[in-house]
Parts: C-alpha cells; sequence; structure tokens
C-alpha cells in the first residue's frame, strides 16, 4: 500500500476536498481500496480521474455524464495519456458553445438582458411586440431556447 495516498492526500494533491471524494466514491467516480483499519487509500491515478471531474464539471457536465465519460475508460488497465486525449478530445465542440452563449450573455450585460420586459426603450428594437415572451420564460435570447 506505499504507492496509495490516504484521503487527506489525495485532496491536497487533487485541491477536492475530503467529503466530495466521499461523495464521488459513493457515484462510482473514483475508488479506493482499505486499509486493515478501514481507511480509505487511493491508487495515484485517481488524482487524473479527479482532475478530469473537476473540468467537466467546470465545463457544465452533470455527474451523470461525467461517470459514462469515465465509463469510455479502460478497466483492466490504468488509462494512458492518448485514453484520456481520446475522451477529452470530443468535448471541442462542447466547449465551443459554451463560449459561444458566454459570449452572447457578455454582450446582453450591457445593452438587454433579453427578459422580455419592454421596460427600456432598446427592448422596443430589440423584442419588438415582447416576442420572446413566446419562445418561453426568462431570458430566453441569450440562454438559448427551451
Amino acid at each position: 500500500m506505499d504507492n496509495l495516498l490516504t484521503i487527506g492526500e489525495t485532496a491536497r494533491r487533487s485541491g477536492v476536498a475530503p467529503s466530495a471524494l466521499r461523495f464521488y466514491e459513493e457515484r462510482g467516480l473514483i475508488t479506493s481500496l482499505r486499509a486493515g483499519s478501514g481507511h480509505r487509500r487511493y491508487p495515484r491515478a485517481v488524482l487524473r480521474r479527479l482532475a478530469f471531474i473537476v473540468f467537466a464539471q467546470r465545463l457544465g457536465l452533470t455527474l451523470e455524464e461525467i461517470g459514462a465519460e469515465l465509463a469510455k475508460l479502460p478497466s483492466d488497465r490504468v488509462p494512458t495519456g492518448r485514453d484520456w486525449s481520446r475522451l477529452s478530445g470530443q468535448w471541442a465542440g462542447r466547449i465551443d458553445q459554451r463560449i459561444a452563449e458566454l459570449q452572447r450573455l457578455k454582450s446582453g450585460l450591457t445593452s438587454c438582458i433579453g427578459c422580455g420586459c419592454l421596460s427600456l426603450e432598446h427592448c422596443q428594437l430589440a423584442n419588438p411586440g415582447d416576442r420572446a415572451a413566446r419562445i418561453g420564460p426568462g431570458p430566453r435570447l441569450w440562454v438559448g431556447r427551451s
């Protein structure tokens, strides 16, 4: 068990709180071994999985989606850099969509939040006749159509 990390070491190395490590383990996203004392011990390879989880969450993936992605990794060996590259390489489109969404949101901060309120003079130009109300509640012009 010399090559294994304690939960505290794993938390420090990954930047993920021990409570989150236990939660991810309960959800099947990571695994640990139990020492004779019952304490969790994590293989060093879990650090890469945790980095992937954190990145994927920042990208907006749900834990279910993250679990489905992690399930694509080989279970009979430690994933290689090539395995990780293949997995994350499929996300370029999703990242591009997120960037475009953030750019729309940024431009809306100063001109219009797309709520359909018609309370600003600009709304008469951007949303004549309150057409945004027909596509759904909230800031539909900026967060996309439901």
